[in-house]
């Protein structure tokens, strides 16, 4: 695991636990410091006033819930595991002066943007409600639980939103996909339609050329059987009238 990145949320310095070897490193801090008695035969001074069973009780109790609300952090190096714990040491007023300031430096250096979803802002922000925990729990433990349960009801709700979110965005674009394919369709279908409507117009012109045709067909005929019918009607009228003129001259003989 590589090192840590630097956070808003104050540590302590960090414990070098090697799995080889029992030694620590210089730059080593164990967690129980255990008095040693020194190798040479000086006269030993007197040990320092130990503090109350209360005191200790009270401090390793406060430690062990920081160490429950905000776990310690664990990294590899080489083969010597680092450990490093929430810091216990109590907030002042210019702590958290300094604080805000430095969490506006963070969002100015890693240029997290002021508006929107922005991963950067999210990831600050969640640093310094941390340190605030951290803070808070030390003069209170039971106001930092409640505000452990506030962050993770917070975080659960960003989650499920971020989850709608790409769920929307998934929808949206499946949505846009089966309109961009019925889109498709329906170009494809009216393509159709018109190449139907150049064909029933190219029908209706030829109909219309046909009935055209057979109307100049039917006038033609029309033409010709009126000439034979009036040639017809000319012929029997001088036929009768020759019948006629046979009549009256065969009654005018009898006579």
């Amino acid at each position: 695991m590589a090192t840590p990145t630097e956070s808003l949320l104050r540590y302590d310095n960090p414990i070098s636990v090697s799995k080889s070897t029992d030694r620590k490193t210089s730059k080593a801090r164990p967690l129980k410091v255990s008095p040693q008695q020194p190798a040479n035969s000086n006269p030993v001074p007197p040990p320092p006033k130990p503090k109350s069973a209360t005191a200790d009780a009270a401090m390793q109790e406060n430690q062990d819930i920081l160490n429950f609300l905000l776990p310690p952090r664990e990294w590899m190096e080489g083969t010597q595991m680092w450990v490093q714990q929430v810091s216990s040491v109590p907030c002042t007023r210019p702590d958290v002066i300094h604080l805000e300031e430095l969490l506006d430096k963070k969002l100015q250096q890693r240029q997290a943007r002021e508006t929107g979803i922005c991963p950067v802002r999210r990831e600050l922000y969640s640093q310094c409600f941390d340190e605030l925990i951290r803070q808070v729990t030390i003069n209170c433990a039971e106001r930092g639980v409640l505000l452990l349960r506030v962050r993770d009801e917070i975080q659960m709700t960003i989650v499920v939103y971020q989850a709608l979110y790409e769920s929307s965005i998934a929808f949206g674009i499946r949505k846009a996909l089966q309109a961009e394919q019925g889109k498709i369709d329906m170009e494809e279908e009216l393509s159709d339609l018109k190449k139907m409507n150049e064909d029933l117009k190219q029908q209706l012109i030829t109909e219309k050329a046909n009935n055209e045709a057979m109307k100049e067909r039917a006038n033609e005929k029309r033409q010709v059987e009126e000439k034979m019918t009036t040639k017809e009607i000319e012929f029997l009228k001088k036929v009768n009238q020759q019948l006629k003129d046979q009549l009256e001259m065969i009654i005018s003989a009898k006579k």
